[in-house]
């Protein structure tokens, strides 16, 4: 059985800029060495990098844009990901959507440098659609439950059953489930649900102890791996 998925999104929480990014980074490559079964993906703003792949090497930047190099202030082109030095980047999140051509670019660019990406989708409609993209990942998380603490795999069961049918319906691509992941039990029931893997943020980047957070999730993950 391929390993199993644990990503965290470290979005533009005050965490994700302090210190306390790097004692993530310190606690993911620890748990990545105990638990072999677990890949652990930090996902982080570009401006920090630099200093997380100094600590630990599974690392994905937040966002990338459909140009490429030139006089385009503000943007980041996914061509930018290989020289950044990471191994992928998170597309279309709900807090950052693409149309659909624009997702296309960035991840056949990405393809070409050898640099994975993580599409998200809300819907297993929209999952299904960017199957046919090939990225790397999908990983689908319906938005009104982001950051609720209501787990998806309790509220919405049926968007990862029905999320996985319809992209392994397409390729054979291994899909997250993520919105509102707070307890090790959402983390169990959304990998017997079909999920290959889970994708949060607030329940690590937010909690009193991050570092301690993220170790019980992939302990949970290895459990049912």
């Amino acid at each position: 059985m391929p390993r199993l998925v644990f990503a965290v999104n470290f979005k533009a929480y005050e965490t994700a800029f302090n210190e306390k990014s790097l004692e993530i980074a310190r606690e993911a490559s620890k748990a990545s060495s105990r638990y072999g079964n677990v890949r652990v993906i930090l996902i982080v703003p570009a401006a920090i990098a630099s200093k997380v792949l100094q600590i630990y090497d599974d690392v994905y930047i937040e966002h990338a844009d459909p140009v490429d190099y030139g006089a385009y202030t503000g943007y980041l082109p996914a061509k930018a990901a290989r020289l950044l030095g990471v191994r992928g980047i998170l597309v279309n999140h709900s807090e950052h959507k693409m149309i659909y051509r624009d997702v296309a670019k960035v991840v056949e660019t990405a393809s070409k440098d050898g640099i994975e990406t993580m599409a998200c989708a809300d819907t297993p409609g929209e999952a299904a659609g960017l199957a046919y993209l090939r990225p790397t990942y999908i990983a689908i998380e319906p938005p009104e439950l982001i950051g609720t603490g209501v787990s998806v795999s309790k509220a919405r069961p049926e968007v990862i059953t029905e999320g996985v049918k319809a992209v392994k319906a397409v390729a054979d691509i291994p899909v997250l489930a993520g919105a509102g992941i707070t307890y090790r039990e959402d983390v169990v029931r959304a990998v017997q649900l079909g999920a290959s893997g889970i994708l949060l943020a607030s329940a690590v980047m937010k909690a009193a102890d991050p570092d301690k957070a993220l170790s019980e999730f992939v302990d949970a993950l290895s459990s049912v791996a």
